[in-house]
């Protein structure tokens, strides 16, 4: 049996634009996709935590280092430039595989820039930073 597993997050971006007119996707600065394992293309899900609204799409790079995170066509209609984001990748892996699994975590500042990175299977304690 194959296991559905967290394999990359993003945790927490703010959206830099969206833009309803350009083909459906999310922009994502290469820097955090690099970091989370996500690879251009690839299908991603984005969990708005302003509004509520979930949404699968596919990334693509954006200008390296720039912080940018851009909701693309259609999906500009659920998140809106200035929105936190949770931005999440999933691989299948054999029960065994998915026992040992550790996801790539990117935790991000206001400005889509890494603060800290896990890759040890651990989540960070957010209600001690207040995030509920």
């Amino acid at each position: 049996m194959l296991r559905t597993m967290l394999k990359g997050k993003i945790h927490r971006a703010t959206v830099t634009e969206a833009r309803l007119d350009y083909e459906g996707s999310v922009t994502i600065d290469p820097v955090l996709m690099k970091a989370a394992d996500v690879l251009p293309f690839e299908k991603v899900h984005v969990l708005d935590v302003t509004n509520g609204n979930r949404l699968e799409t596919y990334a693509i790079q954006g200008q390296s280092g720039s912080g940018e995170i851009c909701i693309n066509g259609a999906a500009a209609h659920l998140v809106q430039k200035g929105d936190v984001v949770i931005l999440l990748s999933y691989q299948q892996l054999d029960e065994t595989d998915a026992r040992t699994l550790n996801p790539k975590l990117v935790y991000v500042d206001e400005k889509n820039r890494i603060v800290e990175l896990r890759a040890d299977g651990t989540l960070r304690n957010e209600r001690s930073e207040g995030h509920h």
